[in-house]
């Protein structure tokens, strides 16, 4: 749909919850970016566009990390909020209220949806088994039991998953299993649960789902889960819990995942009591308003399935369409803390413009759900190419000419022809709102620099430079600068959804105000413009270089337990660590890469903190520059490591490509001259050509730990 002065829209859109117990990364970043810029967008279109977001604040992990902290639940998750908002406000997300789960809008939302299901029959109860600590007297989500896996042996592992072999079970099948929290063995013991009896919406789903409400991988996927039968959903969780006691219930509280998306209703109130707009115009069942979510692909079984049936069955409306992403990779792998690839939003803000990763990431986004890749040189390659040296550029090439010359001020009129060009780029105005109304985001970009490119042909055509030095071409100069400022003034409103900063200070440059999209119908003529200002820099590599070094030296922080809420079968994604480096498991400082073994004695205690995992060499390459030096790219199972190792002696390069051996995976990260180190190859031998990796026998798997 498209607006229109008479009949704008009333969008309602929301980004899933960030959870109070961690701080903003990059691949958070990937929705806010895209949901932000369809905000953006709807509000230049003249709709009246509200987007709003909260904290995720409940849930078992919280409840730990604050009693780790030393501090009450509410505590952390005040300095949460506030370390988020920060965060997203150096990213220009314009949310128009952010608040927060813990809120007494959701707790009588929350309240008010179990009593209408409640009363209907949605509702039942039931007895399960489940691990109970019996130290913490708590019962444990499945993440914070840990075990030997049934299947491969590996030790240290969670109680949905191995992540040496990838095998899946019940936590009771862990061998020796233990609480994460207190390191007690767990005993199963019986309670009551409350069940959301989803089955009973199996064909109201059937009917939403393939409703144009879903992407068409995302329905594809519902219907497999449809068709293989719903069964209840467990909403309920037992003391001690932080988040809402439910009504009628002793010691039974709210799982997380039923009051997180109800967030949205409370966000939305919450506004609603400041601005004045009318929450039951929006959320009543026959409502014409429209509402949007945008998640990650990861939770779409939350809001695909459970939410659109407790929504209908509570008597409120659905969503107009859930929009899932894919996750983000950096250098096309799993976000890495060795790396330096899992990058805080804290850490990219202290290096690097925002609106450099709004533009890449508006180059990247499409309508689909694929992952998409942050490829650090691309990124600078296309910064400084498309934004810096197409579209800035003009008016840096243009500005000079009209300040000097003309007393700052354009043209009063243009020739049929000038007339003629800016008229093209008006008339794209249609098809690049349509990409951005879809999501295209990268076509629409696509579509934008093929414009710049016209505009500098123009300019280069026209060459001001030259007339600026020709007597008698004031008038062909005077014309040409203008048109130039003018088709930068396009590009602008069009980019402006991807760079509001930019485009903001272009309008404060082009002395303008109306930031409508429409704005551009009419050039600017005989129109008094302010003095120009670098609006954009080059993207500098080092700059890169520091926000990597400065994400891997933060790889020591210690955390809580591992997990996302406490979903007894989280999915590992871009808000979770497939590796957590925390302090419990880095090695010593006193051993490096060139360690002295005088000068590393060290405690059984110290040595028991070394991970030693089987890896796969996948890549082999001498590195020209060292004697003694080959580059190994190593498959640890969850993620692959760069080593420099001291074997050019010992081997050819290309006959290690498809070997196992074994490597410390928990070192700390080492720049040498040639690039980063993340761990080191076990050799043994008097040196030289007679120096042996370590080769495990053809039983090992790439990631198993050795012990």
């Amino acid at each position: 749909m498209t607006a229109s002065p008479s009949s704008p829209r009333k969008i309602l859109i929301t980004s899933a919850l960030p959870y109070a117990n961690g701080p903003i990364h990059l691949g958070h970043m990937v929705e806010y970016i895209q949901t932000d810029i369809w905000s953006r967008f709807q509000k230049m279109r003249g709709n009246l566009c509200t987007y709003v977001c909260a904290d995720d604040a409940h849930g078992t992990p919280i409840m730990l990390r604050a009693e780790a902290e030393g501090i009450s639940p509410e505590q952390l998750i005040a300095k949460s909020s506030i370390d988020h908002q920060t965060d997203f406000a150096g990213f220009h997300i314009g949310f128009d209220h952010y608040h927060s789960t813990h809120s007494d809008e959701n707790r009588e939302f929350a309240a008010l949806i179990y009593n209408r299901l409640k009363d209907k029959g949605y509702i039942s109860r039931r007895a399960i088994s489940q691990f109970f600590d019996p130290e913490k007297q708590m019962f444990l989500p499945d993440r914070f039991v840990k075990g030997t896996c049934p299947k491969c042996g590996a030790h240290d592992q969670y109680g949905d998953n191995c992540e040496a072999c990838g095998a899946t079970y019940a936590p009771t099948d862990l061998i020796n299993p233990k609480s994460a929290v207190s390191g007690a063995t767990p005993i199963e013991k019986d309670s009551d649960h409350l069940f959301f009896e989803l089955g009973q919406f199996a064909e109201m789903l059937k009917t939403w789902t393939r409703g144009g409400h879903l992407q068409t991988q995302i329905a594809n996927k519902i219907d497999e889960w449809l068709e293989s039968g719903l069964r209840g959903w467990d909403i309920s969780r037992d003391a001690p819990y932080f988040g809402f006691e439910i009504p009628g219930e002793q010691n039974k509280f709210f799982y997380v995942w039923l009051d997180a998306p109800i967030g949205y209703m409370s966000s939305f109130k919450a506004y609603c009591d400041q601005s004045g707009l009318d929450f039951d115009e929006y959320w009543q069942k026959d409502s014409k308003a429209e509402l949007y979510h945008f998640i990650g692909k990861d939770i779409i079984n939350f809001h695909a399935l459970f939410w659109p049936a407790m929504l209908s069955g509570a008597d409120f409306r659905t969503p107009d369409a859930v929009y899932a992403h894919g996750f983000l990779t950096v250098d096309g792998q799993k976000m890495s803390k060795s790396r330096g690839t899992f990058i805080m939003a804290k850490t990219y803000l202290e290096h690097l413009n925002p609106e450099y990763l709004r533009y890449y990431f508006a180059a990247k986004l499409t309508s689909r759900i694929d992952d998409i890749d942050l490829n650090l040189e691309d990124f600078a390659q296309r910064v400084n190419s498309d934004l810096v040296g197409k579209v800035i550029n003009i008016a840096s090439r243009c500005a000079g000419f009209v300040t000097k010359k003309f007393d700052g001020k354009l043209a009063a009129s243009l020739s049929p022809s000038a007339a003629e060009l800016y008229a093209g780029f008006v008339d794209k105005s249609q098809e690049i709102a349509n990409l951005y109304e879809q999501r295209e985001y990268s076509h629409a970009m696509r579509e934008i620099m093929a414009l710049a490119d016209k505009a500098n042909e123009y300019i280069a055509d026209t060459a001001p430079w030259v007339l600026a030095k020709t007597e008698g071409k004031e008038a062909e100069l005077h014309e040409s600068v203008s048109v130039g400022l003018n088709l930068f003034r396009v590009l602008m409103n069009y980019l402006a959804p991807v760079l509001p900063k930019t485009a903001a200070e272009a309008r404060e440059f082009l002395n303008i105000q109306d930031s409508s999209w429409d704005a551009i119908t009419q050039p600017l003529l005989n129109h008094k413009i302010n003095p120009f200002n670098a609006l954009m820099t080059r993207l500098e590599m080092t700059s890169i270089e520091k926000m990597v070094e400065a994400s891997a030296s933060s790889l020591g922080a210690k955390s809580a337990p591992d997990g996302k809420k406490d979903d007894p079968k989280p999915k590992k994604t871009h808000n979770q660590s497939e590796h957590p480096m925390t302090a419990e498991n880095t090695l010593p400082t006193a051993i490096s890469a060139e360690f002295d073994p005088l000068a590393a004695t060290i405690g059984i205690e110290e040595f028991a903190k070394i991970d030693l995992r089987i890896a796969k060499i996948v890549h082999a390459e001498a590195v020209p520059e060292a004697d003694k030096l080959v580059k190994l790219t190593l498959d640890i199972g969850f993620e692959q490591r760069q080593v420099f190792a001291g074997i050019k002696a010992a081997y050819e390069p290309e006959a290690l490509i498809g070997k196992l051996t074994v490597m410390v995976a928990n070192l700390a990260p080492r720049k040498m001259r040639f690039g980063v180190s993340e761990g080191m190859v076990l050799a043994a031998g008097p040196g030289g050509s007679d120096l042996y990796i370590l080769n495990p026998d053809d039983g090992a798997k790439p990631g198993m730990r050795v012990k």
